[in-house]
């Protein structure tokens, strides 16, 4: 499992997938989130501006990140 450092207290989960290069834009990672392509704590986010704060472990596809 990959590992992600926030410099903040929390990051919204539409940048993260940006900030990781698992989505190309912004409105790719809307999109995925969207359709129910996402996972935070092994439950599916709908939420596109979901805080994501440190600990959190977020699926998409293969990919799998913790936030550190």
């Amino acid at each position: 499992m990959e590992k992600f450092e926030i410099s903040g207290e929390y990051i919204q989960l539409n940048q993260l997938l940006k900030a990781l290069n698992w989505c190309e834009s912004g409105a790719h990672a809307n999109t995925v989130i969207d359709e129910g392509l996402v996972t935070v704590n092994g439950k599916t986010e709908l939420r596109k501006r979901n805080k994501i704060y440190k600990n959190s472990i977020i699926s998409f596809e293969n990919y799998k990140v913790k936030v550190v």
